[in-house]
């Protein structure tokens, strides 16, 4: 049987932040991305390996799925009665097999020394799972976020301008690991992205992720 840890407790939605912050949405996006992972025996056999730790987990745990994931052992929920997410203290260094966090990074002050963080914390060898909203796709163009008000920062893949003042450019953002992890993907989600609706929040729906996919694997000696 996998192991849950179930010791951090939910707080309310669209509260700040750099202690675990919660979504407003209504959807859960690491739920969502479920089925499709699942799916992607990079993620049954590569990426979900081990003993792992969820960043921002909320009430959508990615432990709750184990049981999709034969090769997880267990997953720790880290929120906000655990403490900064931006800085993990109290995590020793190469503590998991693998490190997941799903739409927190954008409601972190520092991306950078998080993702830092993140990295520091996941053994030589395994996998750092980010899930963000794509700029995009989610705010689609007005900031501040009229979709989720606790956003500090948009995101994009490699865009030579951005309309938002607070734009990260993945590309850049990866800079600050770029000596101690390889880059096994970056994804755009946006299957069910309907374009040239009319504005509205997509990932409301069953089937929008609305989000960029990263996967990195610290390399073995940095």
């Amino acid at each position: 049987m996998v192991e849950q840890d179930t010791s951090s407790s939910s707080s309310s939605p669209g509260r700040d932040t750099d202690r675990g912050p919660f979504r407003e949405s209504c959807m859960h996006e690491t739920s969502k991305a479920i089925m499709r992972r699942s799916f992607d025996k990079r993620f049954t056999t590569r990426w979900f390996v081990g003993s792992g730790i969820d960043i921002g987990a909320g009430m959508d745990n990615l432990g709750q799925y184990a049981p999709l994931f034969p090769l997880i052992t267990s997953v720790r929920a880290w929120d906000k009665p655990d403490g900064d997410a931006k800085l993990m203290e109290g995590v020793a260094d190469a503590s998991y097999d693998f490190v997941h966090s799903s739409h927190c990074l954008e409601h972190l002050h520092d991306p950078a020394l998080a993702l830092q963080n993140w990295v520091r914390i996941c053994k030589p060898g395994g996998h750092v799972i980010i899930l963000i909203p794509d700029e995009d796709l989610y705010e689609q163009g007005e900031w501040p976020s009229t979709f989720n008000s606790d956003h500090k920062w948009t995101f994009t893949i490699g865009k030579a301008r951005s309309w938002s003042p607070r734009s990260i450019n993945v590309m850049t953002l990866l800079e600050h690991v770029w000596n101690t992890v390889d880059i096994l993907k970056i994804e755009l989600l946006d299957t069910n992205f309907f374009y040239g609706a009319q504005r509205f929040d997509q990932t409301l729906t069953m089937v929008g992720e609305c989000a960029i996919e990263i996967v990195l694997r610290r390399q073995l000696t940095d």
